[in-house]
């Protein structure tokens, strides 16, 4: 037996069959499985009904069985897809219960064929029902397949259009392209062009306003800029031997011949107003200087006018301040002091080594020539850069001044001209470094020469060492004022000005050295413990040194008072040698030691060299004197304490044992003349010594070593070997004594 199922115009034939047999592929075409479930179910049904047809008669005549071009004939025939397609039927889950249930087939399959038909009838009606809109709708959608027919006409022409309007695009870009770069260059083309057009055009307001305008406005400035711009092109294009130069440069060159003439008419009547009397000639600098440019574009332009305005210049006002300040010099030596020091107004001179029968009374005080007292004002910034002196004015006024105030005024005169001429020299002639100084010393050499040569001549005859250390230091500020503004032409000046002075100053020095060393005692008059007046005169002139020297220190200096102190104390010396006594040597040489620290402690540091060595030479003259005045009254306890004292040490205090007479003597006449004693000592120090305040001190030092000697006194006796004597009850009380003596302690 075997069976195929075919499907041919929608029905289904199975066959059954032992053998294996092989479908064409066209006849396999038709083997598809059902679609839908109502394929299924006919197909089913026909396979029944054909299964049952057969199985009722008893064999099929095949040969009837059209089967196409299958062929049945040979073993290779294998139906795969027969097979597949069976056992897919056979999995059907109707087909399952069918066969699990075991119904009737053929039953079965007319029950299913009659709910085909049933089905199918229905889809008919449905079929029928819908016509219209099936009409309607195929009607829908080939009028939809025609519009979108048309639309993808429509979008193949603008596939088409928008081809060819990229290509346009990409033609334009590159137009566009090449137009860009064809613009830049005719930009650079015409920038280039429009710059030499505008060099070399000369218009007719530059013309006009170089020709007729004055120089002083504005608008002749800013053309003379213009024109000298256009000079300078026109220079640049005759090197490249451009054939356009030559159209303007007659033109230019007769607006040059005519703007140097006006400028050079103008700037030589400014400099002619300089010589006007009583002209302020720092008015028309200034005026020059908003027309710099005048100068820099002759300069440029005509060389030889330049010049001939510089030399003009230069001479003018070399002769200016040559003038001024002569003139201005010999007016100040009017308003100086009438008496100035001389040769014999060194320290070591005794005052009336110039009085004769047939001289004047001098009126000035030589101690003056060595003190500083209001002078040294004159180094304080609000002096030093203070405004000149006026001479006709002092005059008027009968006001009279020292050397180093008139000095300081020529001097700030000079400086504070020279200062505002060399910064006009540098802006308006264009000059710098040796260029600027050059043109400066051409304009005032000769006044800083004829400077020189009136203070050589000054500093020659001048014994003012004070005027002459001032006028050091003035210089050497002036010196420091010129650097912080930084302005170098002066500094020659300053250093031959300082040459002058300094071996002038060191000379006096040395002569006033010279003058206490040959000072004989013996000549110097009367005697006296008071303060010597040469000793004040070093002390005075010493501080305003000392005090001067301070911001400016000098070595030379330092050593040349040293050698002036050495010789003031063997002065000292010798002076208080004259004494008879030595009391009266310790009074005169305390009296000079206090005097001498007095001034230079007002003027000079503290822990200066001067300072400490007197305070070292008081200390010991005082401790001196001390021991003296307490030797009259109490020379014998004094004595026995420092006699026993040292055997105390020795250990041999016993061999004063025997001495109670002595003791005795001791203890009562202290007892009954100590307060006697220190009220006359007392009295004798405050006469002996002018500063009270010196006195005081030397009183308290020596009633406090008087406690000291009464309290040694005290502990001597307190000895194993003075405790039996009977006078020890006679000493005073150790506190008493103190209580007592401060009784007679000064009070100020």
């Amino acid at each position: 037996m075997f069976g195929v199922q075919l499907e041919a115009d929608g029905a289904w034939m199975h066959v059954r069959s032992e053998r294996t047999f092989r479908v064409p592929k066209r006849a396999c075409q038709s083997l598809s499985p059902p679609t839908n479930k109502s394929q299924k179910l006919q197909g089913k049904r026909r396979s029944l009904k054909f299964g049952g047809d057969m199985q009722g008669k008893a064999e099929v005549d095949i040969a009837n069985l059209n089967l196409g071009e299958l062929d049945l004939t040979t073993d290779e025939f294998i139906l795969d897809e027969v097979d597949t397609h069976i056992q897919a039927n056979l999995e059907d889950d109707l087909v399952k219960e069918a066969l699990k249930t075991g119904v009737d087939l053929r039953q079965y399959s007319k029950q299913v064929e009659s709910e085909l038909q049933r089905i199918e009838q229905a889809s008919i009606k449905d079929y029928i029902k819908e016509s219209q809109n099936i009409a309607l709708l195929h009607n829908q959608i080939t009028a939809c397949d025609s519009i979108l027919e048309r639309m993808e006409g429509m979008l193949s022409g603008f596939q088409s259009d928008l081809w060819s309007i990229s290509s346009e695009i990409q033609t334009l870009q590159q137009q566009s392209v090449s137009m860009s770069v064809r613009l830049k260059n005719r930009q650079a083309v015409r920038s280039h062009l429009s710059q030499l057009v505008d060099e070399l055009v000369v218009p007719g307001a530059m013309i006009s306003t170089i020709l007729d305008s004055p120089v002083t406005e504005q608008e002749f400035l800013e053309q003379l800029h213009e024109l000298n711009n256009k000079i300078n092109f026109a220079k640049e294009l005759s090197f490249r031997e451009t054939l356009a130069c030559s159209d303007i440069q007659d033109i230019v060159d007769r607006l040059k011949l005519k703007a140097v003439s006006k400028i050079r008419e103008f700037i030589l009547q400014k400099i002619y107003s300089f010589r006007k009397p009583m002209t302020n000639y720092q008015i028309p600098q200034n005026t020059l200087l908003k027309y710099r440019f005048f100068y820099q574009f002759l300069l440029a332009n005509e060389r030889t006018v330049a010049k001939e305005i510089r030399d003009e210049y230069v001479d003018t006002m070399s002769k200016i301040y040559y003038s001024y300040f002569k003139s201005y010099s010999s007016r100040l030596l009017k308003v100086q002091y009438e008496e100035v020091a001389d040769k014999d107004d060194l320290m070591g001179v005794e005052d009336t080594a110039k009085k004769g029968f047939f001289s004047k009374p001098s009126l000035k005080s030589r101690n003056t020539i060595f003190t500083l007292g209001q002078r040294g004002t004159i180094l304080s910034p609000a002096e030093l850069e203070g405004p000149i002196l006026v001479p006709h004015t002092a005059q008027r006024g009968d006001c009279r001044y020292p050397y180093e105030t008139l000095f300081r005024s020529q001097h700030f005169g000079l400086l504070d001209n020279g200062c505002r001429e060399f910064l006009f020299l540098c802006d308006f002639f264009m000059v710098t470094g040796n260029s600027a100084l050059d043109l400066f010393n051409c304009i005032m050499g000769k006044t800083l020469a004829m400077f020189l040569k009136s203070m050589s001549t000054y500093v020659s005859d001048c014994y003012d060492s004070i005027a002459i250390f001032l006028c050091i230091h003035i210089i050497l500020r002036f010196r420091a004022i010129t650097a912080k503004r930084n302005i170098p032409v002066l500094d020659k000046y300053w250093d031959a000005v300082l040459e002058l002075l300094w071996p002038r100053f060191e000379l006096i020095l040395e002569m006033n050295i010279h003058s206490i060393r040959s000072t004989d005692p013996q000549r110097l008059g009367v005697l006296d413990t008071r303060p010597h007046y040469i000793t004040r005169r070093y002390a005075e002139f010493s501080s305003a040194i000392v005090s001067i020297n301070q911001t400016f220190p000098n070595e030379k200096t330092h050593t040349l008072l040293g050698q002036l102190q050495v010789e003031v104390e063997n002065f000292v010396l010798k002076m208080a040698a004259e004494f008879p006594s030595r009391r009266d040597q310790l009074i005169f040489l305390i009296n000079n030691y206090d005097m001498l620290l007095g001034v230079l402690m007002e003027r000079a540091a503290d822990d200066s060299k001067e300072v400490e060595g007197f305070q070292q030479l008081l200390l010991a003259r005082t401790q001196e004197f001390i021991e003296e005045i307490l030797s009259a009254p109490f020379g014998g306890m004094i004595a026995f304490v420092k006699e026993a004292e040292a055997l105390m040490e020795k250990g041999q205090l016993d061999r004063l044992k025997n001495d109670e007479a002595r003791i005795t003597q001791l203890v009562r006449g202290f007892s009954s003349s100590w307060k006697q004693s220190v009220e006359a000592m007392s009295q004798e120090v405050m006469r002996s010594f002018t500063n009270f305040k010196n006195g005081t001190s030397i009183i308290q030092g020596a009633l406090t070593q008087l406690i000291q000697y009464y309290h040694g006194f005290h502990k001597v006796l307190s000895q194993p070997t003075f405790r039996a004597l009977t006078v020890r009850s006679e000493l005073i009380n150790l506190h008493h004594l103190m209580v007592e003596v401060k009784k007679h302690k000064p009070n100020f």
